[in-house]
């Protein structure tokens, strides 16, 4: 029964939350259908349904939907920046290995670009060069000023030097000494005079002989006063002179070499920093020349590794449902996905968990998959990872549908398998070997306790029950029943005990009801309403219902259209999954009831037992 459902998917099968539901619902179905058996009756004397508490072996599952992903795959996107156009293009589905051509872009306004570049870069190179050379000849024109200037600069010390300790020391001795040539001059010209005038009284010399020695002898006087004279005004006067002017030389020399020195190194800085320049302008147009024939080489695109060529498109949603299938000719965008290519050695499976079974999952939970291409084809594996955060796609299209990504890794290589496979993924929760286990549509929560009815002859006898775990379909028991006894499969609304139509006309009415509750919060939080009555301890899903889409309406043929109306999307799609939720069995005995009804009550409320 389940092999021929999963063939037969109607079209709305396509949604994500609508798939996911009723997956677990079909295999949860199946798997009761199969097990039950003839477990369900109808007791003659309540005329109900009802269930015979078994006892034995019970999976506790959760089923799931999803898709069969490779565990290794790579994303080729297109590189090139702005808009291109795809010329060559591999046909998806073809098996590539690595190095082999996937994609080629059209590159000629690149190939022109590179032509201009070249010439940049040349122009830039020479200009380097230039300002290269031109820094050392710089470099060399400094060196030789500054030298220069060193040598002027040592030529005034020594020339100060020089005067100091050699010129003006001999011109101080020869001063000296013709001071004192002058004085021994002067001597003898006076001893001459004093012998001339001996002389001149005896008779030996004439009066113009003395008179030319004393003449002599005043010239030495004369030049012995000169001599001196001269030693004076060297020592106080052109020494002084000489010395301040070889300092000044000293001084300006050195001031010469300080602003040589400066001006050589100013021009040795410009011209670095213009080789630099040149040299920065070099350097971005070499690499605008690498990035244009980078951008050149990302034309082509080869496969980095062997696997399974799948087009971006068809993996990609499309909100819109106007995705365009990749194809050569195809203007293409940068950064966009090309090409998914996905290894063929190992598998996993993508699966949505719904959040009411979040807390039954955990990682290395044991999982069976199963294909839908691959019928009768069981995979085993375990659960690897689950999203700390709800899907926020799942979430936009659905506030109120909350799933979670899971991966799934598989045993073995999967060679049969290919990505994008839909596939069921059973979790396997737990086992009990030994378990005691009724439906649990069975199930209320009166108040905070979960209520099973048994049946106690013509009557109905409430009893509070321990449950377990369940799988959506079946609840262990953990005390409270026992093998044998009989639950009944549509407990009433309230506590109380009620009669069959108005058990049914209840069931019916739900739409009327929540529909009352949404206007009047206060009455509904007095009448015994659906909301009352919660789902079990332990279990994720509530009672099923009758579907109001497909069931009979009881009084006016339009009550249950308007009804239908006033219910809001989440009502509605809450309403479906209750009726999903029952077996074939049960939605046959509710529809005879629903026809007994109307045949005893061609009313809107039909006959009803005193309370």
């Amino acid at each position: 029964m389940s092999a021929n459902r999963s063939q037969s998917k109607p079209r709305f099968f396509s949604r994500p939350a609508v798939w996911l539901v009723l997956v677990c619902i079909v295999a949860a179905a199946g798997i009761s259908y199969a097990t039950m058996g003839n477990r369900f009756g109808k007791d003659p004397l309540l005329n109900q349904p009802v269930y015979e508490v078994q006892q034995g072996p019970l999976t506790i599952s959760v089923v799931v939907s999803g898709t069969i992903q490779a565990r290794e795959k790579v994303i080729i996107k297109n590189e090139l920046e702005g808009a291109s156009t795809i010329l060559y293009l591999v046909p998806e589905g073809a098996r590539v290995k690595k190095g082999d051509l996937l994609v080629e872009l059209d590159a000629s306004a690149l190939v022109d670009q590179k032509v201009e570049q070249q010439i940049k870069v040349q122009n830039a190179e020479a200009a380097y060069i230039n300002a290269r050379e031109n820094l050392a000849i710089v470099e060399s024109q400094a060196k030789s000023d500054i030298d220069k200037a060193k040598l002027t600069y040592d030529f005034a010390v020594q020339d100060l030097k020089k005067y100091q300790e050699g010129e003006f020391p001999k011109l101080k001795n020869e001063a000296l000494a013709m001071i004192k040539q002058r004085e021994e001059e002067l001597s003898l010209a006076k001893d001459k005079v004093k012998w001339s005038e001996i002389l001149f009284n005896e008779k030996y010399l004439s009066q113009t002989e003395l008179d030319n020695d004393k003449l002599a002898a005043t010239r030495a006087q004369i030049q012995l006063e000169l001599a001196k004279a001269d030693s004076e005004l060297l020592e106080k006067y052109t020494y002084k002179r000489q010395i301040a002017q070889l300092t000044s030389d000293v001084e300006q020399a050195k001031m010469a070499l300080d602003r040589t020195e400066r001006q050589a190194n100013a021009n040795i800085v410009q011209a670095s920093a213009d080789l630099q320049a040149k040299l920065s302008e070099f350097d971005q147009q070499k690499s605008k020349l690498a990035k244009i024939e980078d951008q050149i080489a990302k034309a082509k695109i080869y496969a980095p590794m062997d696997g399974l060529v799948v087009y971006a498109t068809s993996v990609q949603m499309n909100f819109r449902g106007n995705n365009e299938p990749l194809q050569e000719g195809q203007q293409v965008r940068e950064r966009q996905e090309l090409i998914h290519l996905p290894t063929t050695s190992s598998y996993i499976a993508e699966v949505k968990v719904p959040e009411s079974s979040l807390e039954k999952i955990r990682i290395g939970l044991p999982v069976r998959i199963t294909v839908d291409a691959l019928p009768g084809v069981v995979f085993t594996g375990k659960v690897i990872s689950i999203a700390p955060l709800p899907n926020a796609q799942s979430m936009f299209m659905n506030p109120d549908l909350k799933v979670y990504d899971t991966q799934i890794s598989i045993d073995g290589n999967g060679n049969e398998l290919r990505s994008g496979m839909g596939c069921q993924a059973e979790i396997i929760v737990d086992y009990f070997p030994d378990a005691t286990y009724i439906p649990l549509q069975a199930v209320l929560r009166v108040g905070d306790k979960p209520t099973v009815f048994v049946a106690n002859g013509t009557s109905w006898e409430p009893r509070a029950v321990d449950l377990g775990l369940d799988n959506n379909r079946l609840a262990q028991i953990k005390s409270g029943l026992k093998k044998g006894e009989r639950v009944l499969l549509t407990p009433p609304l309230s506590s109380a005990e009620v009669s069959d139509e108005e058990r049914f006309k209840e069931a019916t009415d739900i739409p009327k009801i929540l529909n009352e509750s949404n206007q009047n919060p206060a009455a509904a939080s007095q009448s015994p309403s659906r909301g009352e009555v919660g789902p079990p301890s332990g279990a994720q899903s509530e009672r099923p219902a009758a579907d109001m889409e497909n069931a009979p309406q009881e009084g006016r043929p339009d009550e249950g259209r308007r009804n239908r109306e006033n219910l809001t999307p989440e009502q509605r799609e809450q309403m479906r999954q209750r009726f999903q939720n029952m077996s074939p069995e049960e939605r046959e005995a509710m529809r005879r009831q629903f026809r007994q009804n109307r045949e005893q009550s061609p009313g809107e409320g039909g006959p009803r037992r005193e309370q």
